[in-house]
């Protein structure tokens, strides 16, 4: 398998080598010129490493390369995060780095939420931040929506007055093991450590979860929603990974019985303000405002 990797990672490696122009990253083209695109002595020294080291790695041979260096070589080789994540994998660094999504959701995955209707459905990434709802999600979840639009800050830090989702431990700590398990794939990303680090200092229960050292992913369970309007709402939670943005999942919630269906009917038969009202008010008497 590892022979294999390599052979891949020498493949791909010259394919992406092949593609860049010697203009477009500053070189003269030379009148001699037959290899297309960079020559790999161009590659090493755009990239800071020896030439035998590189050629060495293109060559598939079974060298140890660091985090550093592959992050040099994909910005010469000009890949994106995609790619840059490919890199990692045939290279065996067991630490993929983070792959960030800088573009919207695109507008076909949010039809697809909104056709999920009258279904409860929102799109998150690998760190549970909002990424996409629909309206039926807006509705029963109307403070994960304000300030800090991360589920896991909201469940964690919420009181629990006012906490959609009751402090079950079972099933917090296996949204902590999800979190672990796709950590995993970010210990490089500054954006991932200071996260987990808030996290720890803002909730003792998150620490006390997180030290566990627990892994696991989002599987269908029936949960209890809390809504100030109907109250108690019984709900299947359906998870479902996303290729297309990478490390985003959608979460599906179905009623459980009849009753689940007829709360959440007259859930999403109120007007907006109706809906809110109770939240507003239950904020504005008990807490100083929403929480962050």
């Amino acid at each position: 398998m590892r022979k294999t990797r390599r052979e891949e990672l020498s493949a791909f490696l010259k394919s992406r080598r092949a593609r860049i122009t010697p203009q477009e990253v500053g070189l003269p083209v030379g009148a001699r010129r037959r290899t297309p695109g960079l020559r790999r002595e161009e590659v090493a020294q755009l990239s800071g490493v020896g030439v035998t080291w590189y050629t060495w790695l293109e060559q598939g041979r079974d060298i140890k390369v660091s985090v550093q260096v592959l992050d040099a070589i994909s910005r010469t080789l000009g890949l994106d995060g995609v790619e840059r994540a490919h890199l990692y994998a045939l290279a065996d660094v067991p630490a993929i780095p983070a792959l960030h999504v800088a573009e919207p959701v695109v507008e076909e995955i949010q039809v697809i939420l909104d056709h999920l209707y009258p279904l409860p459905a929102v799109l998150c990434s690998a760190r549970y931040d909002v990424l996409a709802h629909n309206d039926a999600y807006a509705a029963l979840f109307p403070g994960f929506l304000v300030g800090n639009k991360n589920i896991l800050r909201k469940v964690f830090l919420t009181p629990a007055c006012c906490n959609p989702y009751t402090a079950n431990k079972e099933y917090l700590g296996r949204m902590v093991g999800y979190l672990r398990a796709a950590y995993v794939k970010n210990l490089h990303d500054p954006l991932w450590v200071a996260f987990i680090e808030q996290m720890c200092s803002d909730s003792a229960l998150f620490a006390e979860l997180w030290a566990r050292n627990d892994v696991g992913f989002p599987v269908g369970r029936t949960r209890a929603i809390r809504n100030l309007v109907t109250k108690d709402v019984d709900m299947i939670m359906t998870s479902m990974s996303l290729p297309s943005i990478v490390g985003a999942w959608v979460q599906i919630m179905t009623p459980a019985d009849e009753d689940g269906w007829t709360a959440l009917r007259a859930l999403l038969a109120m007007s907006v303000e109706e809906r809110e009202r109770p939240w507003l008010e239950h904020f504005a008497e008990s807490h100083s405002g929403p929480p962050a």
